[in-house]
């Protein structure tokens, strides 16, 4: 990394160095090995973004609370994300179709679904949401993948 690294303790227990300003979001790291090589600077800008939006949903949801720094986080992305998500949503929309969200194919757009929460306090023992973050991120690794074909 070219900024100073951090270090803190991932939720598995391993020891997990950080660039500045991304202290507590750990990247996808499937999603990272296949986009190394992506050269779209806007699904690269999208995964980022979406990297962190997933961290705070799994973090709200697992501490059954919105802290206050989730909120104070949460509020900018979710206005980095919408312009994101909607530039990428026909690329998406036939990708997030055939991901499963609780088990059966997605009916709903998972993305649109996380995104419309309007604070991070809605993440609180919603399950939903976290199926939608594993639809999500199929769609979104399968969009990685396209975009490099």
């Amino acid at each position: 990394f070219i900024e100073a690294q951090h270090e803190q303790i991932a939720p598995q227990g391993a020891v997990v160095l950080f660039p500045a300003g991304m202290i507590g979001r750990v990247p996808n790291p499937f999603t990272k090995s296949i986009a190394a090589a992506l050269r779209s600077r806007s699904i690269k800008t999208f995964v980022r973004h979406w990297d962190a939006l997933e961290a705070l949903v799994i973090r709200v949801y697992r501490a059954r609370a919105a802290s206050a720094a989730d909120a104070a986080e949460y509020t900018p992305l979710r206005k980095q994300l919408i312009p994101l998500q909607t530039g990428l949503a026909a690329k998406l929309e036939p990708l997030w179709r055939n991901a499963l969200m609780g088990g059966v194919p997605a009916s709903e757009d998972p993305f649109a679904l996380l995104l419309a929460a309007a604070e991070a306090e809605a993440f609180v023992d919603n399950w939903r949401a976290m199926q939608a973050l594993a639809a999500a991120r199929e769609a979104l690794n399968r969009l990685i993948l396209e975009a490099q074909a």
